[in-house]
């Protein structure tokens, strides 16, 4: 009595290319718009904090300036003033001061 016209397998197999499609290409947009981004500022972040040395100048996460006094693998001591040490996570530094003396 009903009579359906998807049931072709003419109309069912362009259907696939139809609705993966879109899929793919949103994978690819937030790919290179999204992750690839991310990754790259994780590894440039990872290659300053190892390259980070005695004497240098920081700013941590917290906005808190010093100068690095000691050093190990996952631990930083800091000099905020002429008497005061502070002791913070490696991973606690957002980037390394550079002022136009250092660069000379």
């Amino acid at each position: 009595m009903f009579q359906f016209a998807a049931s072709t397998p003419a109309a069912s197999g362009g259907s696939i290319l139809g609705l993966v499609g879109p899929f793919v290409l949103m994978f690819v947009v937030f790919y290179f718009l999204l992750i690839r981004p991310q990754q790259k500022k994780t590894k440039t972040r990872n290659a300053m904090l190892k390259s980070l040395k005695k004497g240098d100048k920081i700013v941590t996460i917290g906005g808190l300036h010093g100068t690095i006094m000691e050093l190990s693998d996952d631990i930083v001591v800091l000099r905020v003033n002429d008497v005061t040490k502070l002791t913070f996570d490696r991973g606690s530094i957002s980037h390394a001061v550079t002022t136009v003396e250092d660069k000379e």
